[in-house]
């Protein structure tokens, strides 16, 4: 089987060497990176990734370049590891040298914010193309150097991937076979998108922490960090509780989208729920959302987005990372709109949503332009 990874990020590179340890696995990477590619290309490198118990995966990919015709030839499955503002362009740079004599699986890790309806939207001539996602990533990823190595966090215990509506139930169980030879956890089929689009993860988390450290009254607004903090296990009780409260609004998405479409996602559980059924016993106390925030190991470790001030001393918060520029330009905004076209208040969401453009001062305001326009009455 013959696996096209497009991204060397933490997942695209954990990927590609967990992949190799599987016998009869071809690994491709397509990369912007010209840097990683000429690595690579220079000799023998192996890539590593190293486990939470201090062991040494390594391998070396089958391929890794910034060509997408020789990365993509004869692909069966592609995996996206890129966010989610690099996709709209990455699948039209791609969508040309895909594979056009069999099936081929394009697919999301992780899924959210709206993969399948931009997907969808790509060129025609894309007719052999599945669209699927992932929940969530199989793996926490950090510490990443490109193209050497990167360590490994906590694991899921179960994987959930879903289809665009328009795919068929044996395209389903193709997929999973697929990734049931590729990952270790077991993976499960969901019935529909929406159970990963409203997946409670990092639309909801990385907003609520960031106004809880920086936002209005908080203990670091306007005012630079002194040092390095971890996401989650300096998270403070505000944070928290803020989560908490978008997380309930969540659900009331959810349950509205459930009337009005008349389908199950129930799948689409609260988010302390979702987190200890997949982390388990990595945390230690999982009594409220604040203490499983800050004793989940397979958290430990991972910082927050921080830059020096420009300022002064210090270090504040990278407006270019991924918080910002993914959790909140794409996922929020989603979450906004979803709500406003299912009347369902949620003013949890919509403050943190207005404090960051705010605070970025450089977000578009909206949703995605690939969220269809008469979602949800032609779903």
């Amino acid at each position: 089987m013959r696996v096209t990874i497009c991204g060397a990020g933490r997942t695209g590179h954990l990927n590609a060497v967990l992949f190799k340890q599987v016998a009869g696995i071809e690994v491709s990477v397509l990369t912007n990176s010209t840097a990683v590619a000429e690595r690579w290309a220079s000799g023998d490198d192996l890539w590593r990734a190293e486990t939470r118990d201090g062991r040494i995966l390594s391998a070396r990919p089958d391929h890794v370049g910034t060509d997408p015709a020789m990365a993509l030839e004869n692909a069966d499955i592609v995996i996206i590891t890129q966010p989610a503002q690099a996709r709209p362009a990455l699948l039209q740079r791609i969508a040309s040298h895909l594979p056009r004599d069999k099936r081929v699986y394009v697919g999301a890790i992780p899924g959210f914010c709206g993969f399948d309806w931009l997907a969808a939207k790509a060129p025609s001539g894309c007719e052999n193309v599945v669209i699927w996602g992932m929940k969530d990533v199989p793996h926490i990823a950090f510490d990443l150097v490109a193209g050497q190595r990167v360590r490994m966090g906590g694991a899921k215990a179960e994987l959930f991937v879903a289809l665009h509506r328009r795919e068929s139930a044996a395209d389903g169980a193709a997929l999973a076979a697929m990734l049931n030879r590729l990952y270790e956890a077991p993976v499960t089929l969901l019935r529909d998108y929406l159970e990963i689009t409203l997946t409670p993860g990092n639309a909801l988390m990385h907003p609520a922490v960031l106004y809880a450290l920086i936002g209005p009254g908080a203990p670091w607004e306007n005012k630079p960090f002194d040092g390095p903090l971890c996401w989650w296990s300096d998270c403070p009780q505000a944070g928290a509780e803020l989560l908490e409260a978008c997380d309930a609004e969540n659900q009331a998405i959810r349950r509205a989208s459930e009337a009005r479409l008349a389908i199950d996602l129930t799948s689409v559980k609260p988010l302390q729920q979702e987190l200890i059924e997949a982390y388990g016993d990595q945390i230690a106390d999982a009594r409220t959302m604040y203490t499983l925030l800050r004793t989940n190991r397979a958290y430990a470790d991972i910082h927050a987005p921080l830059v020096s001030n420009p300022h002064g001393p210090g270090l504040v918060i990278d407006r270019e990372s991924r918080a910002f520029q993914e959790d909140i330009a794409f996922g929020q905004a989603l979450l906004v709109t979803m709500a406003e076209r299912l009347g369902v208040a949620v003013p949890a969401i919509a403050k943190t949503y207005r404090w960051a453009r705010d605070y970025h001062g450089g977000l578009a305001e909206g949703a995605p332009d690939y969220v269809p326009t008469d979602w949800p009455e032609a779903a």
